[in-house]
């Protein structure tokens, strides 16, 4: 007992440059909630590149914008339903049911996977059917893991707002998101590149192990809720929130109905989908440049290893104290650097085209939203009704990812038809020159409504009132 205390005590003293200083109760809530975080973390970025990958093998890498554009549709229904459940299932059963339906669906998804994989490495040619059935299987697979990522992951956040306050936040939120990479680092490595080093010729490993990962999530969940003190897992009110309540009507449209009628949420909407727009630019021509490359568990092996190097940098940022932008130059400061910061990686994707190149570009800008934009984002929420933390933030961090990537996915469609029409050189120029037209406005459009949001939040929290 006197080491586990030593221990903690021990690692609470380094995390105070970093984080800031924790009471012992809330330094230990902070760890529970990271360890789950970095499980689904771990999990979602172990099957962002088995989806592609998958993807890539079954269908064609030329396909990745029209299965992006898919998911747009595909979850429209998805998030209804999950905003129905909303209404009559607590948050706590919410974070049992959802991995509990995940890790089951996982389990399917393996031998289906398997089985079509298995298929194509043993099989020169291919007839009709067998090929629809594959196809249908990899944008059935592409769309299910969208969803993961969509919906896991704002629950998870939605819950995390809901039990915390603010000061607490921004002390434990930058630490649950470094716990967090640490499952992101690990996983994507070890267990999505582990069939290409072991020389199989399937990821049947890869996706057996994420089921049971995923299903681990629930007695961790469990666990938190049961070992917490109850005044920890209280959230921020503010003066006027039980009115907004009250005002708010139920229904499966009710997320959408608060995000089109306030400029807030909007805001955070601006946010979330200008970044996806430009990152979902870079990345498609980041796959198509490893697809060219590397095949089969190769290219599984080689995205996840960019997806653990996207968590190294990020841990590695937080562990240089990035986290102390938002602590002491506020969230604005925090929301406005990531513009900038986008805006310098487009000058480079604009100038420079070499996988190492594109490599190195996806990891920075990734790791930088996770470790800096990110936890910014989730302190919006924060001044919000819990209307708005879990039904509006599933729709913004849904409707606001997927729709944003559906935007990029078209502009990158228009890459085939310019190499078509000019050559693959001049179409190539062509397509860069009107990726910078598109752009370099929406930066600027971000800039401003970034310096808006942190303007908003920190007057709310001033007052000590909700925004919405």
């Amino acid at each position: 007992m006197g080491k586990t205390k030593g221990l903690l005590g021990f690692f609470q003293t380094i995390c105070r440059f970093n984080f800031g200083d924790f009471e012992k109760e809330e330094f230990k809530k902070f760890l529970r909630m990271g360890v789950i975080f970095a499980l689904i973390i771990g999990v979602y970025w172990t099957l962002r590149p088995l989806k592609d990958a998958v993807f890539i093998q079954l269908a064609s890498n030329l396909q990745l914008p029209f299965a992006k554009t898919a998911s747009v549709i595909a979850l429209l229904p998805l998030v209804m339903f999950y905003t129905k459940l909303l209404e009559k299932i607590s948050r706590e059963r919410m974070l049992i049911l959802l991995p509990t339906f995940y890790g089951i669906s996982i389990l399917c998804f393996s031998v289906l996977i398997m089985a079509a994989q298995s298929y194509l490495t043993g099989k020169e040619t291919l007839s009709t059917f067998p090929l629809i059935g594959i196809r249908a299987l990899a944008y059935v697979w592409y769309l299910f893991v969208e969803s993961f990522g969509s919906l896991v992951v704002a629950l998870f956040w939605a819950f995390a707002a809901d039990t915390t306050d603010p000061t607490s936040a921004k002390r434990g939120f930058p630490l649950v998101v470094a716990i967090g990479q640490l499952g992101g680092i690990i996983f994507p490595y070890g267990v999505g590149g582990l069939p290409h080093r072991l020389g199989l010729s399937t990821d049947l490993l890869s996706v057996l192990c994420l089921s049971i990962l995923t299903l681990l999530i629930i007695p961790l969940v469990r666990y938190f809720l049961r070992a917490t003190p109850t005044p920890l897992l209280k959230p921020f009110h503010g003066e006027n929130e039980k009115k907004v309540e009250k005002e708010q009507e139920p229904g499966f449209l009710e997320g959408l109905k608060l995000l089109v009628r306030n400029r807030y949420l909007l805001g955070i909407f601006a946010a979330n989908f200008i970044y996806e727009v430009v990152v979902t630019i870079f990345d498609f021509n980041f796959k198509l440049s490893a697809s060219s490359q590397y095949s089969g568990v190769a290219l599984s092996h080689y995205l996840s290893l960019y997806g653990s190097s996207v968590n190294i940098v990020s841990l590695a940022c937080l562990l240089l104290g990035i986290s102390n932008v938002t602590r002491f130059l506020g969230v604005g400061t925090a929301l406005a650097a990531m513009p900038i910061i986008v805006g310098c990686a487009l000058l480079g994707f604009l100038s420079l085209n070499s996988l190492s190149f594109l490599f190195i570009l996806m990891v920075g800008s990734k790791a930088i939203n996770y470790a800096l934009n990110g936890p910014a984002l989730k302190q919006l929420y924060i001044p919000t009704t819990p209307d708005v933390r879990f039904k509006a933030q599933a729709w913004i961090e849904t409707f606001g990812s997927r729709s944003s990537k559906q935007a990029g996915s078209m502009f990158n469609i228009t890459l085939a038809p310019l190499q078509s029409s000019f050559g693959a050189l001049a179409g190539k120029s062509y397509y860069l020159m009107l990726s910078g037209v598109l752009c370099f406005p929406l930066l600027a459009l971000w800039l401003f409504v970034a310096i808006f949001l942190g303007k908003s939040f920190s007057k709310a929290i001033r007052n000590k009132t909700t925004i919405c």
